[in-house]
């Protein structure tokens, strides 16, 4: 066997089921050979985001994996690879690389030394016979410490040497779990149960960790409302009494009420990076920060106490602590507390009313959320948004009830994400309406996907709520957009669709959304993908209350 196969037996060991790929890597025909299956996405980007989705999805408990060309493969991959570093995502680039003879002359493009800041581990197969060794680190990498992406490049005339049996042998790697010190937990509980107004920070390390049933154990415990990231939308359900909503950079109003007031803070399974696509915590709090990376710890915010460790090894610290402290019950329900937050809400949803029930014409995009949110199966569907007006009109309003059933993402805002995304999705979690909500500029950059979708045979449902307008720009390039109409754009989506072999639905009365989205369930179940064309206004109002923050 060569190279190629060796990285493909490898694979296999780990528990890989199937490759991304586009165009061309000697490694698809290799892994095809070990029942891997390949799927070619229409573009390098696509490939990449649903192997990230699939990763997401799976919590890191099987990984996605990309495979593609050298040359313009690799330079294509960049955007993708950087926004599962930002996103904290572990996923496995396998680009085939120049040859050795050429590698390091000008201006042939080093995969190695140009990923090496967007992934956390960035490594070149010099030898054949290190190739296990090579994968083996790659995989270690992934599994431990903030999750992230790793590159293996595989040089095209090291490759296709022959390996002896002895150096091909490969053995799964192992997650190792550490936890903080049994003093610090202490401590922690202990500055958490003696605040006036404690809140818990969760990030989607929860999720990763598998411990959204710790989480909600701990909060009913102490009696301490949650607020979720928005990449943690899901970790917390959103029906709970003591939730408070996700943190994107709009927010239901209980999330600015509480941001503002809280006097202890505890983050879990959150790195605390700032972000203009979240909320910052305001200064002045007692900050305990529970998180698998201790680079995190005191990057961005000034902690008091540190926790490094896996959040559901930490959360079942955190939760016996507790019951030392409080009792085998803990605090009795705080029925004052409950009916803060549910006034705050109640009286949040009724100020939004008027949009979420619109009868608009052109329609209201959050007449849309409103429908997708009473129409939906929440237990039993997976959704996402895309970048820009869609992400900040559906976080706030859509109700995640069980882990994995939203997949919040932001931190690099990719447009089109959300397609190939919710591919990856599906390929995890193939019993499951799979749905993304994007707008019409979203849909340009990666709805030939929509096509990958139908071969893949991977049914999800898109929205797209077409405004033809890149929404709110006209504030930001008035002159440009009244003078000769930049950012404008028009398309007829729902008939892309029909023409690539998915189902296509157009919708213009607000009557008739519910309709379209019980007929893409339909659809899915029935195996065909489809893309439901709304048309929208622009609108530009966002579930935003800064003013509650000091």
């Amino acid at each position: 066997m060569n190279g190629f196969d060796v990285v493909a037996k490898c694979l296999k060991a780990e528990g890989v089921k199937w490759l991304a790929c586009f165009p061309a890597n000697p490694l698809i025909e290799a892994c095809a050979k070990q029942d891997i299956r390949p799927i070619v996405f229409r573009q390098e980007r696509g490939g990449i985001n649903a192997a990230d989705g699939f990763s997401r999805q799976m919590a890191g408990s099987e990984i996605g994996v990309f495979a593609a060309q050298d040359g313009p493969g690799v330079e294509n991959s960049f955007g993708g690879i950087a926004q599962a570093y930002g996103e904290a995502v572990p996923l496995l680039f396998l680009p085939q690389g120049y040859a050795q003879t050429n590698y390091d002359i000008a201006p042939n493009f080093s995969a190695k030394q140009n990923y090496a800041h967007v992934t956390k581990l960035a490594l070149s197969i010099d030898q054949v016979e290190q190739t296990s060794r090579e994968m083996r680190r790659a995989f270690h990498a992934m599994k431990h410490g903030r999750p992230g992406p790793a590159l293996v490049e595989m040089p095209r005339d090291v490759m296709t040497q022959e390996v002896s049996k002895a150096d091909a042998a490969y053995n799964a790697t192992q997650v190792m779990r550490s936890a903080p010190s049994a003093g610090d937990v202490q401590d922690s509980v202990r500055a958490l149960l003696a605040a006036k107004r404690p809140m818990i920070w969760a990030g989607q390390g929860v999720l990763y960790a598998g411990a959204c049933e710790e989480l909600t154990t701990l909060a009913e415990l102490t009696q301490i409302p949650v607020i979720t990231t928005m990449q943690a939308k899901s970790a917390f359900p959103d029906d709970h009494p003591l939730a408070l909503g996700s943190a994107n950079r709009t927010a239901p109003k209980a999330v600015y009420q509480w941001l503002g007031d809280s006097d202890a803070v505890l983050a879990i399974g959150s790195g605390l990076t700032r972000t203009a696509f979240g909320q910052d915590i305001p200064a002045g709090k007692f900050m305990i920060h529970s998180t698998v990376s201790v680079e995190d710890i005191n990057k961005d915010y000034q902690v008091d106490i540190g926790l490094v460790g896996d959040a559901r090894l930490t959360l079942a610290m955190m939760i016996e602590e507790a019951k030392a402290q409080l009792g085998e019950t803990g605090r009795a329900r705080n029925e004052q507390l409950h009916l803060q937050i549910s006034t705050i809400k109640a009286a949040w949803l009724q100020e939004w009313l008027p949009l979420l029930t619109s009868d608009d014409d052109p329609i209201n995009p959050y007449r849309v959320v409103h429908e997708i949110n009473q129409t939906l199966d929440h237990e039993n569907s997976v959704v996402t948004h895309d970048a820009g007006s869609p992400r900040d009109q559906i976080m706030p309003f859509y109700k995640a009830t069980v882990p994995h059933g939203y997949i919040g993402w932001g931190k690099t805002t990719h447009l089109g994400y959300g397609i190939p995304l919710m591919i990856g999705a599906k390929l995890a979690d193939p019993d499951k309406f799979c749905m993304n909500f994007m707008g019409d500029l979203a849909f340009g950059h990666t709805g030939t996907e929509i096509e990958t979708a139908v071969r893949a045979g991977t049914p999800i449902t898109t929205v797209v709520i077409n405004n033809r307008t890149m929404g709110g720009y006209d504030e930001k390039m008035p002159v440009a957009m009244e003078k000769f109409g930049a950012g404008n754009q028009g398309g007829d989506y729902a008939g892309m669709a029909k023409a690539m072999g998915a189902t296509g639905i157009h919708v213009t009365d607000p009557q008739e959304i519910a309709g379209a989205i019980t007929t893409a369930q339909h659809e899915n179940h029935e195996g065909r993908v489809c893309v439901i064309e709304i048309a929208t206004q622009q609108y530009t109002h966002f579930s935003q209350y800064p003013e509650l923050l000091s």
